[in-house]
């Protein structure tokens, strides 16, 4: 189908009165087209990803010309059971072209077990670091060599996966997950997982969302090289760093020439970075719930409104009021505006970035390179200052460009400059703490939540997810104060008991929990709750080699709340 073919369909669904931005990718079947329409408004299968990760049975081609032949017989408007013949004869269950992989360098016992002092938590740990071996995933061959009968991206090195429906890699997911891998001693498969982001921008000048061409323009939050930096911490392979720094350097040079925007506050003009994919059409893994969204606003506003979905894809947090507030109701998702936000998180990543990627130069002996991006950090980290600090409330917070002020909301990426260690005043970790306190944030005897908003998207309250606890956990615990400091080994006693509690009633990790009462498998969004899960399961082998000799599974700390807490507070500043 051609391009003036897809631009008469988005007409169809309304787009008459603005201009139609390009699909997400070229392909006529997982990205755009007739054939991806008709499968998806059907609604053949419950959930929209599984017919765009279902692999061809013959070449695109034939099986387009099938499709057209279909269509003409029935006027363009196929009976659904007609479709589902159709799919069944010409595409091939999801996840033909992937094999199990158990990763060579898993083996019983690592190290970090030896301090976990709780014995129902070492045994727990132990069957944290064995799921590993079935989240391993690795391409067979046919994927390199038709790659247009699937919507894969060819990956040479096996691989970790979320786990459920995400049998494909994701970027900022794999951070967590090769942190949990380092600590099972898997650097080996670390690296391979690195060469394949490395080899991704190379190809394509950025790491896409995650390993489908349907996601190839979007990113997701810029962690490679903070991953760089871990493996390299870990097995001191200074060989490697030097031979991709320049693609390192490429990646961060993405944001830079893409990502960028102009904030000015107090009369001086500060360049910070956003979400932001301007391709226009329903996302194809969501597909029929972007197309029956757009049905609630006008019609010229449909194409801004699937490129604001996609940035919020972007963003890893899709969806959430974080980027429903400012809209005509931050209640409801058609009211998205992620790109024009600045986000606090997003910029600390780049700051932290800057400063490895300094840090890197210095040790290969790059001085110009070194200053390069030792002057970068300096700039970002006065404009986060200037634009996203607030002194009175102790945190920084997105900027809303179209409104020109900041989004007072709470979500924990408000402290992701401490995490990324992006500030210059040290009494910011304590500053936090006051925030948390002020914000009623440690009366979750849970988890941190995503937001005090219930919109029913899945990164809004009561979800809590791991990467976040750990942005505010690692945040705090950087304080010199012993008081913050308990804070930190606080909340992690918290996720670490929700995470037990449910493994013991459900045999399984997931990918975020419901702390609203007492701790549960997570809920809303777009699709059920998923198991596995890389990220979770990555975090909590952190927090129990970190605090180890200190965590319990046992009843007589399930209720750390808000008394606890305090009680544990105030023994502090007696001792202080």
């Amino acid at each position: 189908m051609t391009w003036e073919l897809h631009l008469l369909l988005l007409l169809g669904l309304g787009l008459r009165s603005q201009e139609a931005l390009p699909p997400p990718c070229e392909s006529q079947i997982y990205c755009h087209g007739e054939l991806l329409h008709q499968v998806q408004m059907a609604q053949l299968y419950q959930d929209d990803k599984q017919f765009v990760d279902m692999s061809l049975a013959t070449s695109p081609d034939e099986v387009l010309q099938k499709f057209s032949e279909l269509a003409t017989v029935h006027n363009h408007s196929i009976p659904k059971e007609r479709l589902q013949e159709f799919v069944q004869s010409h595409f091939r269950p999801v996840g033909q072209e992937l094999q199990s992989w158990t990763p060579e360098d898993w083996k019983d016992s690592p190290q970090f077990l030896q301090k976990i002092s709780d014995a129902k938590l070492r045994v727990w740990a132990e069957e944290l670091h064995k799921i590993w071996k079935k989240l391993g995933k690795k391409m067979k061959a046919e994927v390199l060599s038709y790659p247009e009968r699937s919507s894969l991206i060819y990956s040479k090195h096996p691989f970790i996966v979320p786990g459920g429906r995400f049998v494909e890699f994701y970027y900022w997911d794999s951070y967590w997950v090769m942190e949990g891998l380092l600590l099972s001693e898997m650097a080996s498969t670390v690296k391979g997982m690195l060469q394949n982001f490395l080899d991704l921008v190379k190809t394509y000048g950025h790491i896409p969302n995650g390993g489908r061409i349907y996601y190839l323009q979007r990113s997701q939050p810029p962690l490679l090289t903070l991953m760089m930096d871990r493996y390299v911490a870990h097995t001191k392979d200074v060989a490697f760093l030097q031979e991709n720094i320049g693609t390192l350097a490429s990646e961060l040079d993405f944001w830079t020439v893409n990502r960028t925007v102009s904030v000015v506050s107090g009369g001086q003009s500060y360049v910070l970075n956003r979400y932001y994919v301007p391709y226009g059409g329903p996302r194809p893994e969501s597909y029929r719930k972007d197309a029956e969204l757009a049905n609630s606003v006008p019609e010229g506003d449909r194409e801004t409104l699937w490129a604001e979905l996609k940035a919020g894809a972007e963003s890893g947090w899709d969806f959430s009021s974080r980027w429903l507030v400012g809209g005509p109701d931050p209640d409801l998702l058609s009211s998205i505006r992620t790109s024009k936000m600045v986000p606090t998180d997003l910029n600390a990543f780049l700051c932290q970035a800057e400063e490895l990627m300094s840090n890197f130069y210095s040790r290969l002996g790059n001085n110009t390179e070194a200053t390069k991006y030792r002057n970068l950090r300096a700039q970002r980290l006065a404009a986060m200052e200037a634009v996203l600090w607030d002194e009175q409330k102790g945190a920084w917070f997105d900027y809303d460009l179209e409104k020109g002020k900041k989004n007072l909301e709470f979500y924990p990426s408000n402290l992701t400059p401490l995490w990324a260690g992006c500030f210059s005043d040290p009494s910011v970790a304590d500053k936090a703490l006051k925030y948390l306190e002020d914000s009623k944030i440690l009366t979750y005897q849970y988890g941190i939540p995503t937001s005090l908003r219930n919109t029913g998207q899945q990164w809004d309250f009561p979800n809590a997810w791991a990467p976040l606890q750990d942005l505010v956990i690692r945040g705090l615990a950087k304080s010199a104060s012993p008081r913050t400091q308990e804070v930190a080994f606080q909340l992690a006693q918290n996720w670490i008991k929700t995470n037990f509690k449910v493994y013991s009633q459900k045999s399984a990790m997931f990918e975020k929990y419901d702390i609203s009462n007492g701790g549960h498998p997570g809920g809303g969004g777009e699709y059920e709750v998923q198991e596995g899960f890389g990220w979770t399961n990555g975090l909590a082998l952190m927090l129990l080699d970190r605090y180890g000799d200190q965590l319990t599974s046992g009843t007589q700390l399930a209720s750390l709340g808000p008394h606890c807490l305090v009680a544990a507070l105030l023994l502090n500043l007696l001792l202080q």
